[in-house]
């Protein structure tokens, strides 16, 4: 008897391990395909936007998408926009010498969010004006403060394991008068 259920519960692991290992691949977010200015870039004048293209179509769903100067200023003008693979902000005349980030966050076609950060070297002094210092928040690295996907996969491993042996040995220890 016991070793039939120990036999169920590693079987519905193993199912449920390769059912997870499996979905990996059908799972996969937008990735960057191209940007102007180029990733590493060295330009000699601002860009009149600065974009993202992504390999499919972006949500129009709150878009973010800044442009920081080597002086720590914001160098992009007014609201990102999404049109179809490609996220743009205005840019202008920059500034100082220096490397520039242009961070974005959007939202991929299947709902997650994806974000990261793209610098180019601006090589001549520009004579734009400069908006106000970036937030500091805004400049740190990382992916938003979310949980590493393991954790959701060994809670889920967990409370599937749980609620089988629940299943298997429930009703099977008590006995009824």
């Amino acid at each position: 008897m016991m070793r039939r259920v120990i036999a169920g519960v590693v079987t519905g692991l193993l199912v449920s391990g390769m059912a997870l290992l499996g979905a990996g691949t059908a799972s996969a977010h937008s990735s960057v395909v191209g940007s102007d200015p180029a990733a590493g870039a060295e330009i000699a004048t601002g860009p009149e936007r600065a974009t993202v293209t992504f390999n499919e179509d972006l949500q129009t769903s709150f878009p973010s998408m800044t442009v920081t100067g080597p002086d720590g200023n914001l160098w992009s003008k007014g609201d990102p926009t999404v049109d179809g693979r490609t996220i743009s902000v205005a840019v202008g005349e920059l500034g100082p010498v220096g490397e520039y980030k242009i961070a974005y966050r959007v939202t991929s076609a299947d709902g997650h969010p994806v974000s990261g950060k793209i610098t180019f070297t601006l090589t001549q002094e520009g004579t734009g004006t400069p908006g106000p210092k970036a937030n500091a928040k805004a400049g740190e690295d990382g992916d938003g403060g979310g949980f590493p996907l393991w954790i959701f996969i060994v809670g889920a491993v967990v409370l599937f394991g749980g609620g089988l042996a629940f299943a298997l040995l429930g009703g099977r220890g008590k006995r009824r008068s």
